[in-house]
């Protein structure tokens, strides 16, 4: 699950090892239980699909976590790096999956994706209480071969 990180603190309830278990338990194993636990309902989650868009709560999240995992049903998520700062926690992560399922509007390619990206969470009480997510979701696009015209070109 993880390529390198920087000394956490031993707590469970720290940051770090929230980031950790979250990646982890949501997205590696699709446990929706983890989200109803570590995401309250006064939570907020940035850069979930659109990046201006935001899920508040458990509930909201579980509709991106549903789309996400409903299209690549074989999502691994590798932590490649995590720094923890206080009551926050940074990973930059490297997604691999293959399209299959239907989860984001278009037909499954079956194509083989590699994306990156960056989260950050802010921890209080054991519990994420804000997210921000920033993923490549124009490779994305490429990687499945939806991205045309002039962004085809300007993003080859």
């Amino acid at each position: 699950m993880e390529g390198n990180a920087t000394a956490m603190s031993s707590d469970p309830r720290s940051a770090g090892a929230l980031i950790r278990r979250w990646f982890d338990e949501v997205w590696n194993q699709g446990n929706t239980k983890t989200i109803d636990e570590l995401f309250p309902d006064h939570a907020v989650m940035w850069g979930v699909g659109r990046p201006e868009q935001s899920s508040r709560g458990a509930a909201e999240f579980k509709g991106f976590h549903q789309t996400m995992r409903g299209a690549c049903p074989n999502v691994n998520i590798v932590l490649d790096h995590v720094v923890e700062q206080g009551n926050t926690a940074f990973a930059r992560w490297t997604v691999t999956a293959t399209h299959t399922g239907d989860g984001l509007g278009i037909p499954p390619t079956n194509r083989k994706l590699k994306i990156q990206g960056m989260t950050a969470c802010r921890v209080k009480d054991g519990k994420i209480i804000e997210g921000w997510n920033l993923w490549d979701q124009i490779g994305m696009a490429r990687q499945l071969g939806v991205l045309g015209g002039k962004a085809a070109e300007l993003f080859p």
